[in-house]
C-alpha cells in the first residue's frame, strides 16, 4: 500500500533534525555524504503556500484511493498552484526508487510489489477530478524484468477505458538494459511521451549515475520512429554546474531525437545530503535559453525558474497540437 504525505501538517519526512536525520530515512545510501550548505533562495523563486480548499479537495482524492503523487514525493514547490486547479501528476509503481540521483527526494531502496489494482484507481481518481489531460510517471523499477513497462500501458488503458476524452501524458524511467520495454509503453499509444534528462552529460557521474546520456537520447528518438505521431518531451534543471554552452549543445541531441518540447527549470537542492545548488539562474537567462531552443525547432519550450516537466501540462499540450498543426500548415505548398 502507498502512503501519501500530508506535505501541510504531518509529515513523517521531518524527523528530529531537517538536514541529515531526514535524508537518512528517506535516503540512506546518501548519510554518509558530507553536508551540503542550502544557499538562501532569490526573490523570483516564491510559491504560495498550499492550503485552500481546492487544493484540500484534491489531496483527499489521492488518498482515498491510496494513491502517490510526485507533486509530494518530489516535493514540488507548485503542488498548492497545480493541485487548486485539480491537476494532480500521480506516480506508478510505488513511492521507493531503485535510483538514487544526487537531486532527487524521491525515496531510495528496495521497492514493494506491484499492485495489481493501481491502474483502476489512477484511472477513478483522473475520472473523480474530471482530469481532461493527465500526466503520469513512476520510480525507478530496475527490479522488475520490464522495467515497469506492462504496468504503464495498463494504467493508459484503464484511463482510456474510464476517460476517454482525456489525453494522457507520460514521464517515464529510461528502461536501460529492458529491452522490449519501450515498445510496450508506445503501444500503448500515450499522447506524450516525457523522458527527462535532467542535466549535461558532464554532470550525470555526480547527478544521474545509474543513467546514461546517450541511451536516453536514443529512448526519445525510439519512440519517434515507433510511432511519429506521439510528442515527445524532455527536460533538464540548470543550476548543477552546468555550462551555457553544453546546455546548448543538449538541445541539439534532443533535436538529432526529433524532441518536440523542452522544459528547463531551476534546480532546488531538497536537503543538505544532495547535491548543492551551484547557481541560481536569472529570468533573464531562461528567456534567452528559451528563445534559442524555440530557433533550434522544438515546437514548445517552457523555460522558467520554477517550470517543472508537469507544470501546466494540460495548457502546454493545447500549445504543443496548435503548434503542429501550424507547423503542416506552412509545410503544405
Amino acid at each position: 500500500m502507498a502512503v501519501v504525505i500530508d506535505t501541510l501538517n504531518n509529515d513523517p519526512r521531518k524527523q528530529a533534525g531537517e538536514g541529515a536525520d531526514r535524508a537518512a530515512v528517506r535516503h540512506p545510501e546518501k548519510a554518509h555524504r558530507p553536508d551540503q550548505a542550502i544557499a538562501r533562495k532569490p526573490d523570483w523563486i516564491r510559491v504560495k503556500a498550499p492550503g485552500s480548499p481546492q487544493y484540500n479537495a484534491t489531496r483527499a482524492i489521492v488518498k482515498e484511493h491510496k494513491l502517490v503523487t510526485v507533486c509530494e514525493e518530489a516535493g514540488c514547490p507548485n503542488i498548492g498552484e497545480c493541485w487548486e486547479k485539480k491537476h494532480a501528476t500521480f506516480m506508478i509503481m510505488g513511492d521507493t526508487c531503485t535510483r538514487a540521483c544526487a537531486f532527487c527526494n524521491v525515496k531510495t531502496g528496495l521497492p514493494n510489489a506491484l499492485d495489481a489494482h493501481e491502474p483502476d484507481n489512477v484511472a477513478d481518481s483522473v475520472a473523480k477530478l474530471g482530469l481532461s489531460h493527465v500526466v503520469i510517471t513512476s520510480v525507478d523499477r530496475d527490479d522488475l524484468d520490464d522495467g515497469g513497462a506492462e504496468h504503464f500501458a495498463r494504467t493508459i488503458r484503464a484511463i482510456r477505458a474510464r476517460s476517454p476524452g482525456t489525453t494522457v501524458e507520460i514521464l517515464t524511467p529510461d528502461f536501460l538494459r529492458k529491452p522490449g520495454a519501450l515498445e510496450v509503453v508506445v503501444e500503448a499509444r500515450p499522447d506524450v511521451f516525457n523522458h527527462n534528462l535532467e542535466t549535461v552529460p558532464s554532470k550525470y557521474l555526480t547527478v544521474r549515475p545509474g543513467a546514461r546520456y546517450f541511451h536516453s537520447i536514443r529512448l526519445l528518438q525510439r519512440v519517434k520512429e515507433l510511432d511519429p505521431t506521439i510528442f515527445t518531451k524532455s527536460g533538464i534543471m540548470v543550476g548543477l554546474g552546468e555550462e551555457r554552452n553544453e546546455v546548448l549543445q543538449l538541445m541539439d541531441d534532443l533535436r538529432s531525437a526529433d524532441v518536440d518540447f523542452l522544459t528547463i527549470g531551476q534546480y532546488l537542492q531538497p536537503t543538505r545530503k544532495h547535491h548543492r545548488v551551484v547557481s541560481f539562474v536569472t529570468p533573464d537567462e531562461f528567456k534567452s535559453y528559451e528563445t534559442i531552443a524555440m530557433a533550434k525547432g522544438f515546437l514548445l519550450v517552457s523555460a522558467t525558474p520554477l517550470t517543472r516537466s508537469s507544470h501546466h501540462a494540460g495548457e502546454d499540450f493545447a500549445r504543443l497540437q496548435a503548434a503542429r498543426n501550424a507547423r503542416l500548415s506552412d509545410a503544405r505548398p
